[in-house]
């Protein structure tokens, strides 16, 4: 069985046992949390899509990490104008394990 959860402005499919890196969530590691925001459940020949979500059907997750990814260097150059500007950025995530899926 496998599900369309969206998490952060962003769509995931997931399977039972697959570990995501999702935007940040406020959780601790180790907490077990519920994905209400599912969008498609499907198994074999059966299909059940939301109109825009799946009514009763939970996402349900293990908290494995909080971190940040790798940092990414932003720089704005203009030649011949003295403009020159540097910056970087990490973006904060929460890695989950998916431990279940129920189709409500």
């Amino acid at each position: 069985m496998y599900a369309v959860i969206r998490s952060g402005g962003k769509q995931y499919r997931v399977t039972e046992g697959d570990v995501v890196r999702v935007e940040k969530l406020s959780a601790q590691v180790g907490e077990k949390i519920n994905l209400d925001d599912v969008l498609m459940v499907g198994s074999k020949g059966d299909v059940k899509i939301g109109a825009p979500r799946v009514e009763g059907s939970t996402v349900q997750a293990e908290v494995v990490d909080q971190g940040r990814g790798r940092k990414i260097d932003v720089t704005k150059f203009k030649r011949r104008k003295n403009y020159r500007r540097h910056h970087g950025h990490r973006q904060s995530y929460t890695e989950l394990k998916i431990t279940g899926i129920s189709a409500g």
